[in-house]
This record gives C-alpha cells, sequence and structure tokens, in this order.
C-alpha cells in the first residue's frame, strides 16, 4: 500500500509518510490507550446520540478507531491516512475501511455522520489548513469534532527536534468562522494526568450542520 504519487510534497507529509511517522506508531499504542480514547468518544456521543457512520482523518494505527467499534458495533467506521505502514495496521485489524493519502488533496467518496480529526490539525502546514477544514466539513453529514492543542493565537513549537512540524491554534474556532452553518455544541479538555483515563492536553470541540 503506497500513498499517491504527489509532486511538492510538504515537508509535514514526508515527515509523517516515512521513519518519524513509524517511530510515532511505535510510541502510541495499546489497550490502556484505547480504553482512554473510548472515554473521549462516550462523551462525545452523549451529545450526538447514535451514529450510523463515522470518517477519521489521520487514523495512524486506528486507535480511536478502535475505541469507537467498541461504542459503535454496527458502524461504518472509515479512515485516511498518509503512513502506508499504518493504514496497512488498520486494515489488517479489518475493523475500518482505510484510504492511504494525504489529506491535503484526498477525494473522499461520500459523507458520514460525524468527521473527525484527533491530533491532525496540529501538526499540518498552516497555510494547507484551508483545504483540510473544507475536507473536513463537507466529509460531514451531520457532525465535525476536532480534538487538537489550543492556543488562541497561532504558536509554532518544536517538536521532537523538528522544526515546523507541530502548531497550535484555535482551530475550531477558525471552521466555525469559515463555515457559518455550523454550530458549536460541546466541548472539553483530556489530562494527562488523569487519574483513569489519561490523554495528551487536549482541547475537543463538536460542531454540528445547523441544516442537517
Amino acid at each position: 500500500m503506497e500513498p499517491p504519487a504527489r509532486v511538492g510534497r510538504t515537508s509535514q507529509e514526508d515527515l509523517w509518510a516515512g521513519d518519524f511517522g513509524r517511530d510515532y506508531m511505535t510510541r502510541n499504542r495499546g489497550d490502556a490507550l484505547v480504553q482512554s480514547n473510548r472515554e473521549l468518544f462516550r462523551k462525545v456521543l452523549e451529545r450526538t446520540g447514535p451514529l450510523a457512520s463515522v470518517v477519521e482523518l489521520g487514523a495512524n494505527i486506528g486507535n480511536n478507531l478502535r475505541a469507537l467499534r467498541g461504542l459503535l458495533p454496527d458502524a461504518d467506521l472509515h479512515s485516511v491516512e498518509i503512513n502506508p505502514d499504518a493504514a496497512a495496521e488498520v486494515e489488517a485489524w479489518g475493523g475500518a475501511t482505510v484510504q492511504v493519502g494525504s489529506l491535503l488533496d484526498v477525494e473522499l467518496d461520500g459523507q458520514w455522520d460525524l468527521a473527525f480529526t484527533k491530533g491532525v490539525l496540529i501538526h499540518l502546514p498552516p497555510d494547507h489548513l484551508e483545504d483540510v477544514y473544507r475536507t473536513l466539513v463537507e466529509a460531514s453529514r451531520r457532525f465535525v469534532l476536532v480534538c487538537e492543542y489550543y492556543n488562541p493565537t497561532p504558536v509554532e513549537v518544536l517538536y521532537r527536534g523538528h522544526e515546523h512540524a507541530l502548531f497550535k491554534r484555535d482551530f475550531a474556532g477558525e471552521i466555525l468562522d469559515r463555515f457559518p452553518d455550523l454550530r458549536l455544541v460541546d466541548y472539553g479538555f483530556t489530562y494527562h494526568r488523569d487519574p483513569q483515563f489519561p490523554l495528551d492536553d487536549s482541547t475537543w470541540f463538536l460542531m454540528e450542520k445547523t441544516g442537517s
């Protein structure tokens, strides 16, 4: 499985499609992480109600999808992932379908009840966010969820020795400004020192299409 060839790939795409992305796979796996993710999505699903379909943009090895499968046993789960090795793990698991490719130019066929990112927008080049926001919103039939590092103003942070690899900003606020048919439903915070379900210090925002 190889992502489609593309001229002018960004440094961020090269980073995550290669060895750096494979190292991330090694660090971020295990039942405890899936369980913590399940608790996060349990809170989200309390506000959405039952969902028949979900798409994740940037799935890595499928930790979020595995958490969702436990909560939505009959739902159609789809994903996009740039790293072919990570995508192969999702495919081998078999609990979700996976499309190998970059979020900067992926073509999705259809819509899902929920479209989401988790820890992905922070790693994308800021000048491409507009296109990814559009892809995320257009992939949603009803709900959009982003769970990312939050900062009220855009800021770049050195990430594991790499420049231009991690950016914090108000992703949800920018999406709400650009797509007025979305409304904020709920938001919350995950904390690395949570005694039961620790996750990175991220803020999640659930939005809904008002015309749905």
